[in-house]
């Protein structure tokens, strides 16, 4: 079982990776046989997008809001930080549940809101 701290702990681990462009470091917060639904593959292809998703916009950051534990899955809302937005946009968010296993992110689903057109995550792979 995993615990709030223990998520919320790698949830914001993960995301420091994140936001300080220390993607490689992430890998080792993921079992090998990671698996991100919304990406139909493994942790390769979530680094790779994230490497896509910073290069078109060089000051994107992650913030979890809400961290909400059951058992070995965790439900996490993040804003996203450093968008141009239109006038008016809604703050873009993540929806993510992740299931852990032996402390590490072993299957990730997910959604997004208020991304600008063609930005979200899961666009940048198709």
């Amino acid at each position: 079982m995993t615990t709030r701290e223990d998520a919320s702990t790698l949830v914001r681990r993960m995301q420091e990776c994140f936001n300080t462009r220390q993607f490689d470091a992430a890998a080792a917060l993921h079992t090998p046989d990671f698996f991100s639904h919304p990406l139909g593959a493994g942790f390769e292809a979530g680094q790779a997008a994230w490497r896509m998703l910073v290069s078109r916009f060089p000051e994107v950051r992650v913030v979890a809001q809400d961290v909400l534990v059951d058992g070995d899955r965790a439900a996490v809302r993040s804003t996203v930080e450093g968008l141009a937005l239109p006038d008016g946009g809604a703050q873009p968010e993540l929806f993510e549940i992740f299931r852990f296993e032996d402390g590490r992110f072993a299957e990730m689903w997910g959604a997004s809101t208020g991304f600008p057109t063609s930005t979200s995550p899961e666009d940048l792979l198709t």
